[in-house]
């Protein structure tokens, strides 16, 4: 009897598909499992492939099972969907899975530790307190607006206009109203708060982090995009080059090229959306202060705003500087200002 070589599992809380196939894609093991006991049932297997889908709890099960010595890999479910037969239900899911895991083409996630993950915690936790922040404010904005009190526009400008508006006696608005706002007023300014205990938590890490500290050095990199890189890239050596790590974030022209014609368009929004932000973010900021500059990299941005404009410029700087942390994550170097191969 042939060895289970290949098993796809799809992940769930409580209940499992597991589908097991040997060296020849014959079918050898198919059940259910419950969450208590998956880990005693895999433990059970040979040394073999364990694929999953990238979703919640992927790294927590791909950690778990490397230590009972398997090789783990997962998929992103974009490259397990053109292999699934009929319907869309558990069990083919899992047959897709060990399909793609096989195929030679297909793209692994790399398995984060438990301190990567951490690290995203503070992230995501900070991303999710400036969207309600964000929020909060376009909220008071609408309001005040219903009583033809209106704003101006930008979060500095309108969390320092809020405070006058709230004490104007004049401006007709009424008890009730003014109070109501004022408590969404106090909230805002609680998460201005917890925004900067997050940031002030970020930019500690990134002083521990080595990684983190050598992207640092290149212009337009701060504390958050260096951890943010650090955090989400196990390893540099999984992307081929700089260009498949600019076009993973998603700083690379759309293609649509046939006959021997190459048509690229615009970036889209698929990609690491947290970082390819930050990365623009940082370019926008090189790019209003290189007026004065006379570096390499000033000259070509100032002749690019030039030529093509500013925002054009901001997202060939954030593509560049991605292509730079790809080589000095790749190489283990540091960054040299003016650096000529």
């Amino acid at each position: 009897m042939s060895l289970i070589k290949v098993v796809g599992i799809d992940l769930a809380k409580l209940v499992f598909s597991i589908h097991g196939v040997d060296q020849h894609g014959k079918c050898k093991l198919r059940k259910t499992i419950k969450r208590n006991k998956l880990l005693a049932e895999i433990a059970k297997l040979p040394k073999c492939i364990i694929a999953m889908e990238a979703c919640s709890g992927a790294h927590y099960w791909a950690r778990e099972f490397k230590k009972l010595g398997h090789d783990v890999r997962i998929i992103a479910s974009k490259f397990v969907i053109p292999y699934r037969q009929n319907e869309k239900n558990d069990a083919n899911d899992t047959e897709a899975i060990c399909e793609a895991a096989t195929r030679p083409k297909t793209r692994f996630v790399s398995i984060k530790s438990e301190e990567q993950q951490a690290v995203l915690c503070l992230h995501r936790i900070r991303q999710g307190a400036i969207k309600d922040r964000t929020a909060r404010i376009n909220r008071l904005r609408g309001l005040l607006a219903e009583f033809g009190i209106i704003m101006p526009k930008g979060r500095y400008p309108a969390q320092k206009a809020i405070v006058g508006i709230l004490e104007d006696a004049e401006n007709n608005l009424p008890f009730l109203a003014r109070e109501l706002l004022n408590d969404l007023w106090q909230s805002i300014k609680a998460l201005n708060e917890e925004v900067l205990k997050y940031d002030r938590k970020l930019y500690a890490l990134a002083n521990k982090m080595k990684d983190a500290k050598r992207l640092m050095s290149i212009p337009g990199i701060g504390e958050i995009t260096a951890t943010a890189v650090v955090a989400t890239v196990n390893d540099a050596k999984h992307f081929d080059s700089s260009r498949s790590f600019a076009a993973w974030i998603g700083l690379v022209p759309r293609q649509y090229s046939t006959g021997g014609v190459a048509r690229l368009g615009r970036i889209s929004k698929r990609g690491e959306k947290h970082i390819r932000t930050s990365l623009i973010h940082g370019a926008r900021a090189v790019i209003a202060n290189c007026k004065n500059k006379t570096d390499r990299t000033s000259l070509w941005v100032k002749d690019l705003v030039q030529r093509r404009g500013f925002k054009r410029a901001t997202v060939a700087l954030a593509a560049k500087n991605a292509r730079l942390i790809w080589a000095l994550l790749h190489s283990e170097k540091e960054y040299q200002v003016d650096y000529v191969k």
